[in-house]
């Protein structure tokens, strides 16, 4: 008797899956950042720097903004993939506008897909406070893969 694997979830499921708590990314469990919203082609995660994300000269690393970043836009293709489909970062693009600290407060990570085609994506995200300012953006290129 043969019996079928449980069905592959598209990437739009997946991420349901963990904006409701059913899984946990690993990354984000490491740098305590959450998915908050969620709809095809759009994700935000958000996240509170701390103290144990600094860099020797006073402020948030840049790497954090940067995972933070590369996740939105990674996350916002995956949620416009089917159930076969997966995707890799190409290439990832980082302007850093204004310094992080904890004093900064929550932000959030808004990934936006804007296009997709059959082997390559194109993503963009900006990393903002709770009031709005602009403290990092990003564009990504994405290569979509057959799994």
């Amino acid at each position: 008797m043969i019996v079928s694997e449980r069905p592959a979830l598209s990437g739009l499921e997946t991420l349901r899956s963990l904006l409701q708590g059913r899984a946990q990314g690993g990354i984000g469990a490491t740098l305590g950042f959450s998915l908050v919203e969620l709809e095809e082609g759009r994700v935000v995660f958000a996240a509170t720097p701390g103290r144990n994300v600094y860099n020797p000269i006073g402020t948030v690393h840049g790497g954090y903004a940067a995972t933070l970043l590369d996740s939105a836009c990674g996350c916002a293709v995956h949620s416009r993939l089917s159930a076969g489909q997966g995707y890799t970062t190409l290439e990832l693009k980082v302007a850093y506008h204004k310094a992080m600290t904890s004093e900064t407060g929550e932000v959030f990570a808004e990934g936006r897909v804007v296009t997709l085609g059959r082997r390559a994506a194109f993503a963009e995200a900006t990393l903002k406070d709770a009031a709005g300012r602009l403290y990092a953006s990003a564009t990504s290129s994405l290569l979509v893969i057959d799994r």
